[in-house]
């Protein structure tokens, strides 16, 4: 494919998907640095009600969010396999499903707990606005949605900013340190409603899944990883909101 074609499909990606939701959330923390309350008495909610009191439309609008949020996914996918390349830059290869549940455990394991860490502390010195990971009505259908809003942000951000974008950019000739940074600074860029913090802690993030991907060539891990990471926060808050002093809440 020409490199001219390359370089305006990655942009064209990017703009319907999370290169456009960096933007947003570059806006977005601009507003709120020029609210009038601190940064931490300012809340970013993650996953809200779209229908107040109607809970089938909220579970309709919930579901059709959802399943849209991954079209950029599928139109990447499509692309890889239009341009005669399969999913093979992807890694998806389901022999080796349970090699990446095991890695993708560990490595949930090891960022899942530093990411609250850091988040604590980016909040305690004032650098970030309080993360209200669900705000859900309490219906039979809340924790199945934010499970499936879990496993969506993994793919879409994985498949796109570890392994889709990683792989073109390598094809258009960057060293794998330029592309590992502009990856990880994505990453960071779309987490920036949540402040200083949430950028950088996605920075760091993107350093390391970027890095596993270019060493492993899969991105299964990794959206096994995201997936369980972000059940624990969104799942975790429901059940622990207004319930123990140490985890900040509206």
């Amino acid at each position: 494919m020409p490199r001219r074609w390359l370089v305006t499909e990655v942009w064209l990606v990017f703009a319907l998907s999370l290169g456009a939701a960096g933007l947003r959330a570059a806006i977005q923390f601009v507003g709120a640095l020029l609210a009038t309350r601190p940064l931490p008495h300012q809340a970013a909610v993650l996953n809200s009600s779209q229908a107040p009191g109607r809970p089938w439309v909220d579970l309709l609008l919930q579901l059709t969010s959802l399943a849209t949020g991954v079209v950029p996914v599928l139109l990447a996918v499509h692309l890889l396999v239009r341009s005669g390349e399969g999913t093979r830059p992807l890694g998806l290869r389901p022999v080796r499903a349970g090699s990446d549940l095991a890695r993708g455990v560990g490595l949930a394991a090891l960022v899942g707990g530093t990411g609250l860490a850091l988040y604590l502390a980016a909040r305690g010195v004032g650098a970030d606005l309080t993360v209200v990971a669900e705000a859900l009505p309490d219906v039979w259908w809340r924790i199945p949605v934010l499970v499936l809003s879990a496993a969506q942000n993994a793919v879409l951000e994985e498949v796109l900013v570890a392994a889709y974008l990683l792989h073109r950019l390598r094809q258009l000739g960057w060293s794998e340190g330029r592309a590992l940074a502009v990856s990880a600074v994505l990453r960071g860029s779309y987490h920036l409603y949540q402040g200083p913090g949430g950028f950088v802690g996605n920075v760091v993030m993107g350093l390391l899944f970027g890095r596993l991907f270019q060493r492993w060539g899969r991105v299964g891990p990794l959206v096994v990883a995201h997936t369980l990471i972000d059940v624990v926060a969104f799942v975790g808050y429901a059940a622990l909101a207004g319930r123990v002093s140490w985890l900040p809440s509206t």
